[in-house]
């Protein structure tokens, strides 16, 4: 079972309108929702892979640190630690995933934007 935030609370992650367009067509395509990991990459525009709920195996270093319309966030527990447990935001930018990550759909890919440990929405 993926770890969890200690505080139990799982809002370090939100999406711009225009990821969230991106994750309610993946949703409708696959009939479910979809799932993001934080791999390696962890600068502001990195990468996260996407796929169908459920379909990538969590480790138990890995954990939740957010959902999004209904499609959860994981990334490496110590990764998260190490970067003083930021904040991020789900974004697209034009262009395709790299590897096996489901794309955004109409030539764009999930990005993620890293804000300060302290920034939270209003």
């Amino acid at each position: 079972m993926p770890a969890k935030l200690e505080n139990g609370t799982v809002g370090r992650v939100t999406a711009t309108r225009a990821a969230r367009k991106a994750i309610a067509a993946l949703c409708a395509a696959h009939g479910g929702p979809v799932m993001f990991v934080q791999s390696g990459g962890c600068c502001d525009g990195s990468d996260p892979m996407c796929f169908p709920d459920g379909e990538f195996a969590l480790g138990a270093g890995d954990m939740l640190i957010g959902v999004v319309d209904g499609c959860t966030v994981h990334m490496d527990a110590d990764l998260y630690e190490a970067l003083g447990r930021p904040f991020y935001v789900l974004d697209v930018e034009p262009g395709t995933p790299g590897g096996f990550s489901l794309a955004a759909g109409d030539g764009l890919h999930f990005v993620t934007r890293v804000k300060a440990a302290r920034y939270h929405p209003s």
